[in-house]
């Protein structure tokens, strides 16, 4: 009777976790998704670990051991999930989805271990159990390392690291520890297969730094991505490992959903996905623009905030810089004070602004910014004509014109928002530094084009005081 609710349990979580992902795709339901697959994920685990029974028919034992793990990585993950800054989200999401990648390596591990010491039987040792196997160990040490990778890079704490030849270098790495792991499989009672299975081991961890140090910058949100899409493929196998329904189901969502968000952000870009892992784009603001651009101009607190009060449309670019400032309710503010005066403002968001996808739109998010105000790259552009005003608030690559008039620059092609095309641009920066990409952007030198040097959001708030006194 156990196992028979245990299945109905199973089938009712990976309903729930297929209906949250559907509600999850709308920010107006996203909460109640991510609640109702939270609720499902709990209800299989706790079903495991009350109804699930062994080959032999027993149920499941060191329930203190188990309540103890839950425990400790729930309180961990609730004071982790607290404490992380709106800036900082990016290379927390990355650092999770490497943990999600060396749980699945570490199934892999330890059921490889188990088999190796019980002889390799013939009846559980067969090459589709080890292909699982094997699968679990490479995607999920491929995900673990790139992911703490890519966390050390977002946060600063890791340089680029690119040396000649070093992709042809990669794919010798992920070429021999594939082939590696097919020879196991085909003979996995040979004396060296247990060297050569920590050969793969060590070889899949190391590709994961590899393949990821020379991502440049600006190509990060899509790697993110990429990486997330790993930690579900990699969850998936300890799902068709131990047949659970509800971890593979899970896995294979996560990975399905990931896999779509990268080619769509690629399509964003104008980039394949083979450019972003080949062309190191944006790596350590090395490639800055050194044509002559000319001058810039400057406004003044009291002329921006004069042009802002007397608009009809203005239109808001948000980018890192705004979430570096932590200026999200400062703009909202700003926002609202500019409707009372009978102005009309919108949100414009780019697919790849900020340091992971949906960045922005969990930034505005967080200060109650209505979602119908923002609008996606497309529809924004078609509004910029008839826009008045656009504030860039630290936006910078998603809005250089050089994407679509230079050719000679790493970012042409890519699809950017043409806030050029608007009467006036208030650009928002603290310098006049490159952006993360590392290239000059031609926007600063238009004639349309007037520079707001400053901390985001103490600019927001004196922009406030200034309309407040028009």
């Amino acid at each position: 009777m156990g196992v028979s609710v245990l299945s109905v349990i199973y089938i009712l979580s990976a309903i729930t976790f297929i209906l949250g992902l559907k509600l999850m795709s709308n920010p107006v339901t996203a909460r109640k998704g991510n609640q109702l697959a939270g609720a499902g994920m709990f209800a299989a685990v706790i079903g495991t670990i009350f109804l699930f029974r062994d080959s032999n028919g027993e149920l499941l034992r060191n329930h203190i051991w188990i309540f103890s793990g839950i425990a400790i990585g729930s309180i961990v993950g609730v004071l982790a999930a607290k404490k992380v800054k709106m800036t900082a989200m990016p290379e927390m999401v990355s650092l999770f989805n490497g943990l999600g990648g060396a749980s699945a390596s570490l199934i892999a591990l330890i059921e490889f271990l188990h088999l190796k010491n019980s002889g390799f039987p013939a009846d559980q040792s067969g090459p589709g159990i080890l292909a699982i196997i094997f699968s679990g160990i490479i995607l999920g040490n491929i995900t673990f390392s790139g992911s703490v990778i890519a966390w050390g890079k977002l946060s600063g704490k890791v340089k680029d690291f690119i040396f000649k030849g070093q992709h042809i270098v990669n794919l010798i790495l992920l070429a021999a520890g594939i082939l590696l792991a097919a020879l196991i499989i085909s003979n996995v009672r040979s004396g060296t297969a247990s060297v050569l299975f920590w050969l793969v081991f060590f070889i899949s961890l190391l590709y994961g730094v590899l393949f990821v140090m020379p991502i440049g910058g600006a190509d990060m949100p899509v790697v993110i991505s990429l990486l997330n899409s790993l930690s579900g493929l990699s969850a998936a196998t300890g799902g068709f490992l131990y047949n659970n329904k509800a971890v593979y189901t899970a896995g294979i969502l996560v990975g399905a959903a990931g896999t779509i968000l990268t080619v769509l952000m690629c399509k964003a870009m104008n980039r394949s996905l083979m450019n972003v892992l080949i062309g190191a784009f944006g790596g350590g603001g090395s490639q800055a623009g050194t044509k002559e651009q000319g001058t810039y101009k400057e406004i003044s607190l009291n002329d921006a905030a004069v042009l802002l009060s007397y608009a009809n449309k203005v239109m808001v670019v948000p980018g890192y810089g705004l979430a570096v400032a932590q200026a999200q309710h400062a703009c909202h503010d700003l926002e609202k004070l500019l409707e009372s005066k009978g102005v009309e403002v919108k949100y414009a968001i780019h697919p790849v602004a900020g340091r992971m996808p949906g960045h922005m739109n969990v930034l505005l998010a967080e200060a109650d910014v209505s979602y119908d105000k923002l609008l996606e790259m497309e529809p924004a552009n078609e509004e910029f004509p008839s826009t008045d005003v656009v504030l860039v608030l630290g936006a910078n690559d998603v809005v250089n014109p050089a994407a679509k008039n230079d050719p000679s620059s790493p970012i042409y092609g890519m699809p950017i928002l043409d806030v050029g095309a608007a009467k006036h641009c208030i650009v928002v920066k603290r310098s006049m530094k490159p952006g993360y990409a590392g290239i000059e952007n031609d926007l600063f030198f238009q004639p349309k084009t007037s520079m707001l040097f400053g901390d985001a959001k103490k600019v927001l708030q004196e922009l406030s005081n200034e309309i407040k006194n028009i």
